[in-house]
């Protein structure tokens, strides 16, 4: 008897859509994360208000609210748009792949963005200072300087993010993408054994979480050795 009735290859498919749209929403919530943290430490004030507002307004709606209100508003948004240059055009809807991404990548973005202006502070000053003496320019000083340092100080937040995006992937599943926890969910209405497919899932989610954690681990330990060498 097949131990997963057929369904092995559909929760495997579901396995990797979750791991590219956890990989994909990190790489985009990275380049968030910097945006917001660069706005945090402006000297515009309206500027550090804006990235307050954004960390704020992650931080104080639930992940699955807002993946409907990514997924929902931005078809409306589109359709409303288009409909100003086409006004017979009808309704665009989004894909969930793509509005899944953007949803957890703001997400992503709206946690990072603490974890580096964090990891940016926490520079001393006199390095930065030392760059324009030797008359570095402002990104000479970012890319030379602050960057390598600020990714070694940021990596173990940036850990406890990534887990989260990968668990929060999810609940995409209830827009309609087929990943890990719809493939699981399809498994079950057709085989009714929910506790075994619920398992699998749960079993697969640890284990790209614990292998993802070591190889994370590995890299903070070789930055650590670096440091220490230098």
């Amino acid at each position: 008897m097949n131990l997963f009735n057929g369904w092995g290859p559909t929760i495997a498919s579901g396995a990797w859509t979750a791991v590219e749209v956890a990989g994909l929403s990190t790489a985009f919530g990275i380049a968030f994360g910097l945006l917001g943290a660069a706005a945090c430490l402006s000297r515009f004030k309206a500027v550090r208000w804006l990235a307050d507002a954004y960390i704020t307004t992650i931080r104080g709606i639930p992940e699955l609210l807002l993946i409907l209100m990514v997924y929902f508003g931005s078809t409306v948004a589109l359709s409303r748009l288009l409909s100003l240059i086409k006004p017979d055009a009808g309704v665009v809807e989004i894909p969930p792949f793509p509005a899944g991404i953007f949803a957890l990548a703001l997400i992503f973005g709206g946690y990072a963005s603490e974890v580096f202006r964090g990891a940016l502070t926490a520079i001393p000053r006199g390095q930065v200072e030392a760059g324009m003496a030797a008359g570095m320019s402002t990104l000479q000083i970012f890319f030379v300087i602050q960057c390598p340092q600020m990714l070694r100080l940021a990596l173990p937040g940036l850990e406890n993010i990534w887990v989260s995006t990968l668990k929060d992937t999810s609940l995409i599943s209830i827009v309609g993408l087929s990943e890990l926890m719809k493939a699981a969910e399809l498994a079950i209405s057709d085989t009714r054994r929910a506790l075994f497919f619920y398992l699998c899932a749960g079993a697969i989610y640890l284990a790209l979480t614990v292998l993802s954690s070591l190889a994370l681990h590995h890299l903070e330990r070789r930055g650590a050795r670096r440091e220490r060498t230098s």
